[in-house]
């Protein structure tokens, strides 16, 4: 079972009822350790998890009316944190950086967290955690649009956001369905460019183009693409302490039901089973 069919369900029924930057996230319990905590894996800032994505994801990390970057993955990694006794600290960096191990191999982070879906390629550049999300592409439009699918992008353009599972996708079919691809480097620009007007679909993760459709109801998801994604926390090579420290986190997450609970909190329905 997808783990996003009851999400697209509950998004859309909430639809149709509607109509680089740091930041430190919630505090876990203090370090007293140099540039590792007791046993556990070398960090490259004493006393914290140093974890870089990519804004705007929102639902997985956004910054808030606050100005503090919050989401799925934040709460997720805070557990972390938690368990190495250290605080998380959150690095805003192009995406593709983080895919391709550069912010790394950089001592920049100690660990990615960007809804990042696991490729053999990636995996190439980089190791990762157990899958811990499932996902899909899917089709962002203007309500009232005629473009139902990628056949309907004929003479169209489609927007996609730079080094994404998204951009491949499009890449894919482009000359095959004859339309234009535009490459956006955020997903905010490229949802925002539907809404303009200025591209006549967007493809991104259901995740966050349903939640992009919630908050602008003249847009819509029309279509979801089965490509199965998985995402994954990703760090070093050579990091295996971390690795081993954050399967373990998601593991016991789920098994005692604190996993559901962030789920919830955030897409209003209980993890699927």
């Amino acid at each position: 079972m997808k783990r996003l069919l009851a999400l697209a369900t509950a998004a859309s029924a909430v639809a149709l009822a509607l109509s680089g930057c740091a930041n430190y996230s919630s505090p876990a319990a203090s370090s007293s350790s140099g540039s590792a905590s007791a046993g556990g894996p070398a960090l490259v800032a004493a006393g914290k998890l140093t974890v870089c994505t990519h804004l705007a994801y929102k639902p997985f990390q956004y910054k808030s009316d606050s100005n503090k970057i919050v989401g799925f993955d934040v709460d997720l990694m805070d557990l972390v944190a938690k368990k190495l006794g250290v605080t998380q600290e959150i690095v805003d960096i192009e995406f593709g950086q983080i895919t391709s191990g550069a912010v790394f191999a950089a001592k920049k982070c100690d660990a990615g967290a960007a809804a990042i879906t696991i490729t053999d390629k990636r995996k190439e550049a980089t190791s990762f955690s157990d899958p811990y999300f499932t996902a899909t592409q899917a089709l962002l439009v203007k309500s009232g649009s005629t473009v139902k699918d990628l056949p309907d992008l004929k003479g169209k353009t489609l927007g996609v956001q730079t080094d994404t599972t998204g951009q491949d996708y499009a890449n894919k079919y482009k000359d095959q369905y004859g339309y234009t691809v535009k490459v956006f480097d955020d997903m905010p620009s490229g949802a925002n460019a539907v809404l303009a007007g200025t591209v006549d679909a967007d493809i991104n993760d259901n995740g966050v183009v349903y939640d992009y459709a919630k908050d602008n109801p003249t847009t819509t998801v029309v279509k979801e693409f089965n490509t199965g994604e998985h995402y994954g926390f990703n760090m070093g090579k050579d990091n295996t302490a971390l690795q081993t420290t954050i399967n373990s986190v998601l593991t016991t997450a789920k098994s005692d039901g604190t996993y559901n609970t962030i789920y919830k909190k955030w897409f209003g329905v209980d993890a699927p089973k």
